[in-house]
């Protein structure tokens, strides 16, 4: 009997440990699912923009064994009278802006500061093109007019199995996907809820199985493509994105902050939009691209990459904002002129002909309305062609 007692009483202790455990892990599900719903919320998306990691899982980018590459102060430029509006207007953050590579002018708002680690939402595609630009170089990839099941094979039963690489990295697979931030039940809410409790993302892609128009045909912005380049290059590479970032573009620009993605349960990064970094490091990652892929003595990203990924190549409507590889490029610019861009006003805009880089962080609540971008691109050119 006594034996039996002991018996019960060690079921019993596992079981509770096993039911606490559940209890804690479905508690950290719940408190990230709560962190999504409240994430844009008015009293509460400055601070959350600015603290990603205290609710969602991460893997962090090191900044490598250099010391952070200088950012020299340069003289000091008074922007023109109508930013301060501008910055009050659409709830800017964080503004840096270089000219010829040196700081010319530097503030923080809304009580943040230069070592805020900020999402920058979609401004990571940008980064994302760019890694892939170094591997391409590097013989990663036979060429990017190959099919992306050659290096993500999962994908053949899905909406990708006859896009190639190019498609998606100009936003053209073809692959119906509703990008409504603000609807609760779109394709890009219901991913970033995967996310937030912790399911694959690879797993969610795999789903996908319905097609607007064949890969290649036409351009609509679908994030999920920038998820499949993030596959591609895992299955080309054998190696997670964090630890590329790191390796090809982090540790040689000498970022002064280590940045971090967002990740999935899995430890898959969030490559289409989980990257976090400081303001300053984003003016450092446009520099580059400034100086045509070359940073303090060496060339990052190549240069034959930097000119083709930074041109309207894909079929966007005439007339309107084009796109490259995963990067903007606003209507009448001139070439060298073109911008990483994120919802609620993330943007790293790169004007080659005047050598000025402006780096925003933001928390504007009415990005989608009407005149925004435009708003904003404006008041891009304004301050380049003012300096």
């Amino acid at each position: 009997m006594k034996t039996l007692l002991k018996w019960i009483v060690r079921i019993l202790a596992v079981l509770g440990i096993t039911l606490g455990g559940l209890a804690i892990w479905k508690y950290e599900e719940y408190q990230r699912l709560m962190a999504v719903l409240s994430l844009f919320s008015e009293e509460k998306i400055v601070t959350n923009f600015s603290s990603m990691n205290s609710a969602f899982l991460t893997t962090a980018l090191g900044q490598g064994t250099i010391a952070p590459s200088p950012l020299l102060p340069g003289p000091q430029a008074t922007l023109p009278p109508e930013a301060a509006d501008w910055i009050a207007e659409r709830s800017v953050t964080a503004l840096v802006v270089l000219k010829d590579g040196q700081v010319v002018f530097e503030d923080y708002f809304k009580d943040t500061n230069a070592n805020d680690l900020r999402i920058n939402w979609s401004v990571s595609k940008s980064y994302l093109s760019a890694l892939f630009g170094v591997l391409l170089a590097e013989g990663a990839f036979d060429s990017i007019d190959d099919p992306v099941t050659k290096y993500a094979p999962s994908l053949k039963t899905t909406a990708y199995a006859d896009a190639s690489i190019k498609d998606v990295l100009q936003m053209s697979s073809g692959v119906t996907f509703d990008e409504d931030y603000l609807a609760f039940f779109s394709d890009i809410n219901r991913m970033g809820r995967v996310l937030a409790l912790g399911g694959s993302m690879d797993g969610f892609t795999l789903k996908q199985d319905d097609s607007f128009a064949l890969p290649g045909a036409g351009w609509k912005y679908v994030s999920i493509d920038t998820h499949v380049i993030g596959m591609v290059i895992r299955g080309a590479t054998g190696r997670d994105i964090a630890s590329l970032m790191t390796e090809k573009i982090v540790t040689p620009l000498g970022f002064e902050a280590d940045p971090y993605y967002l990740t999935d349960g899995y430890e898959v990064a969030f490559v289409l939009g989980g990257l976090n970094s400081t303001t300053r490091d984003n003016a450092r990652f446009g520099q580059m691209f400034a100086n045509g892929g070359h940073w303090q003595g060496q060339q990052i990203v190549p240069g034959d990459w930097v000119d083709a990924s930074t041109i309207a190549s894909a079929k966007t409507v005439p007339g309107a904002i084009g796109y490259g590889y995963q990067w903007w490029i606003p209507d009448g610019s001139a070439p060298g002129q073109f911008l990483a861009r994120g919802i609620y006003g993330q943007y790293i805009y790169v004007d080659r002909i005047n050598n000025v880089v402006i780096a925003v962080h933001g928390a504007d609540r009415k990005f989608r309305e009407p005149g925004v971008n435009a708003q904003n691109e404006n008041m891009f050119r304004l301050i380049a062609e003012s300096l």
